[in-house]
């Protein structure tokens, strides 16, 4: 088997839980290199939320839209190291500390910052996937319809992020960089 070959079985790991023939058609796209022109054509443009500051105002207001209740978020924003380090694209964290006499509990939503420049979909699922565990800590039934309630189409969204980490794991440079990136 060639280099090729194996890195490619690699990449398809973001896609291990889909049917073979969903994997055989994004194997074809590779092979014809256009996974990454199908992506760009699907999604032209980026999203604009490029700050801390402004991240943390987006997850508010989508919190703030189906989420009131919820317990509020204090902290919001781009972790360079999350990818790496925790192997995942967003966290969602319960930081406790004791200040005199009292357990003080803040909660923080982590976004890894590959998707500082990405279409605002890809932003949105990973967002709308943290928000999700203020209410279901675990991967359930009861999450997912919660994650489909929050963004009817976040199982598409979930899918095009795989599509679009398996492109970069093949070597694809970022495909909505822009000036400043």
């Amino acid at each position: 088997m060639g280099n090729g070959v194996l890195a490619q079985r690699d990449a398809l790991k973001y896609l291990a839980g889909y049917p073979e023939e969903i994997r055989g058609r994004v194997r074809q796209l590779i092979e014809g290199d256009a996974l990454g022109r199908t992506l760009q054509i699907k999604y032209p443009t980026r999203h604009e939320v490029r700050t801390d500051k402004a991240l943390y105002h987006y997850v508010q207001v989508l919190k703030q839209s189906a989420l009131r209740l919820a317990a509020p978020i204090d902290k919001v924003i781009f972790d360079s190291k999350l990818h790496v380090m925790h192997h995942a694209l967003g966290t969602h964290t319960a930081v406790s500390r004791v200040q005199g006499s009292k357990l003080k509990s803040k909660r923080e939503i982590r976004v890894a910052s590959v998707f500082k420049s990405v279409p605002l979909e890809f932003l949105r699922m990973i967002v709308v996937h943290e928000l999700a565990h203020l209410r279901h800590g675990a991967h359930d039934k009861s999450f997912y319809q919660l994650c489909r309630y929050l963004e009817p189409a976040y199982h598409q969204f979930e899918f095009d992020v795989r599509l679009y980490l398996t492109y970069l794991d093949l070597g694809g440079t970022p495909l909505w960089q822009g000036a400043g990136d």
